[in-house]
């Protein structure tokens, strides 16, 4: 496994969005769809702001593999399910970087539903 550098954590973590794209299985990418994002202790984590049934989130974590890019950085990256949700820090990294938009907008990606929903992004 490869290893985000700093520097692309500092761009994709400044960016408001990122474009996810998973691979099918005959392994061509999908189309791409921006979401949000945020990094905590040098990980890049994602959410669906409609929970675990969003057609994105489903393809990205039964494929495991795709693309992302933001803030001028382009990676293959490995969709992660973790063990178990991820809550308390994701949630408060996701209000200091998007609550400006309003808190019922981030009211989508945080709390326990939006943590079943969450996958770590490692670089490919």
């Amino acid at each position: 496994m490869s290893t985000w550098t700093s520097d692309e954590l500092r761009r994709i973590g400044a960016a408001d969005e990122l474009e996810v794209s998973s691979l099918r299985p005959d392994g061509t990418p999908r189309p791409f769809v921006t979401i949000w994002s945020v990094v905590v202790d040098d990980i890049l984590w994602i959410r669906s702001a409609r929970g675990p049934d969003n057609g994105w989130f489903r393809r990205a974590a039964a494929a495991g593999e795709g693309r992302v890019r933001s803030g001028g950085v382009t990676r293959d990256v490995v969709f992660v399910v973790p063990d178990e949700p991820v809550h308390g820090a994701l949630d408060v990294a996701y209000h200091r970087k998007y609550d400006r938009y309003g808190q019922g907008i981030v009211g989508a990606v945080v709390g326990p539903v939006a943590a079943t929903a969450t996958l770590r992004v490692d670089p490919r």
